[in-house]
């Protein structure tokens, strides 16, 4: 998996590709998500748009970098999730907790409402 992050109109987007699989990548996501939080930084925008697959270990570095941000009083939202993605959400029924977005656009909007 590759991933970029930026800060932008205070929202921290993280780009996701490839196989989101926890074990291999889980720390470096979380402790970005971690230097994000203690700039103050409390929103989070996740395209995964390219990630083609997501194990248990990722579903539960998602779940970890949502209730990190829900903590502080901030949300998540991931954007464009793929179909095989959008029906493991289904199926596990994360489609609750998370809020998903077709654009980084949408996104953005979803995280003001919050």
């Amino acid at each position: 998996m590759e991933y970029s992050h930026e800060i932008e109109n205070n929202i921290l987007v993280l780009r996701l590709s490839g196989d989101l699989i926890g074990e291999n990548h889980g720390p470096e996501l979380v402790s970005v998500i971690n230097d994000a939080i203690n700039d103050n930084i409390i929103f989070c925008a996740i395209d995964i748009q390219n990630v083609r697959y997501i194990n248990s270990s990722g579903i539960g570095v998602l779940i970890t970098m949502l209730t990190k941000f829900r903590n502080k009083g901030g949300e998540v939202v991931l954007i464009k999730p793929s179909d095989s993605v959008e029906k493991l959400l289904l199926i596990t029924k994360l489609n609750s907790i998370f809020t998903t977005a077709p654009t980084l656009e949408h996104a953005f909007k979803e995280l003001v409402k919050s």
